[in-house]
């Protein structure tokens, strides 16, 4: 039996190209951050600092979640390819993300544990040494946020087409590590300052508490957005309506209704749906309701079966 020519249907699944701008900006800061957090670790136990002992710490989980982040943009880029993957790679980037952000957490367990240590039992602080260092690690993460936000600045210029703009959750939850560490920079300053001239040495550790509470706040956020999209909680988009007004809008007399409809994110701003339809209109195919659906350009993918009934 002769075999029909289906290449016009065959398509590959690389839903996402990725973003190398983030790449490039992870993989810069992450090696930034690591040199920072050796010095910035070593002068907190010099000179006594529990801020900036905590502000190394931080600095370390920042390390190896901004490595994390960069990694991930590495085996996306590498496997996208890859059959065994049937949506694509791009959730390799977003359990990219979450793992950052469980690092986040363990890291205010770290912060709040310091601090009480020291509220508990203070120690002396060399506060000069320790107020340059601090100074020097908000300046790294200064610049890192720079080369992030350029990142950041190119990946939305280059999507901004979508009529739904989508974060890349990867990148941000690179940006939220180095804007939390230079928050607890900020803090280990003030904390310093404080000690040194009005002699509030309960300054510091209280610093930390502060610190870690908007740390776990930020991380707390970068869970559910990351969480949401690796067990595909899509199902209130904005897309999911567009999908049910298209059909509404194309049903003759309303001879077709949907049966089951799902929608899941194959991209940062690409979805796929399978949907049913249950119909009237004996003239009604799959390729019909695609050429409905092609309006939106975020749905990339669809599995659409026609009953007739």
């Amino acid at each position: 039996m002769q075999q029909r020519d289906i290449g016009d249907r065959a398509h590959d699944h690389v839903f996402d190209r990725g973003n190398a701008a983030g790449e490039r900006g992870t993989r810069a800061v992450a090696w930034l951050t690591a040199l920072m957090m050796v010095v910035e670790i070593a002068a907190g136990w010099g000179y006594n600092s529990m801020a900036l002992l905590a502000d190394g710490f931080h600095m370390s989980s920042h390390a190896l979640a901004i490595g994390l982040s960069a990694f991930a943009y590495a085996a996306a880029r590498r496997y996208a390819a890859d059959r065994r993957f049937a949506f694509g790679t791009w959730k390799v980037e977003i359990l990219g993300g979450f793992a950052s952000a469980v690092l986040l957490m363990a890291v205010v367990a770290l912060m709040v544990f310091g601090s009480v240590e020291r509220l508990i039992a203070p120690q002396p602080i060399h506060y000069p040494e320790a107020m340059v260092v601090a100074a020097v690690g908000l300046l790294v993460n200064i610049v890192s946020a720079l080369l992030l936000g350029q990142a950041h600045h190119h990946d939305h210029h280059h999507h901004e087409r979508h009529r739904h703009h989508h974060h890349d959750l990867n990148l941000k939850s690179a940006y939220v590590h180095v804007i939390a560490d230079a928050a607890t920079s900020v803090l280990a300053i003030a904390a310093l300052a404080g000690g040194w001239l009005l002699g509030w040495s309960w300054l510091d550790p209280v610093m930390g508490l502060a610190g870690a509470v908007l740390v776990a706040i930020w991380a707390k956020q970068l869970l559910a957005d990351t969480g949401k999209v690796l067990l595909d909680r899509e199902m209130d988009h904005p897309v999911v309506d567009e999908i049910r007004e298209v059909v509404a809008a194309n049903s003759k007399a309303g001879q077709t209704r949907i049966a089951d409809l799902h929608v899941w994110r194959v991209g940062r701003a690409s979805y796929a749906c399978a949907l049913s339809l249950v119909t009237g209109d004996p003239t009604l195919t799959a390729d019909k309701v695609r050429e409905w659906l092609s309006i939106h350009e975020e749905i990339v993918h669809s599995t659409i079966e026609v009953n007739r009934g």
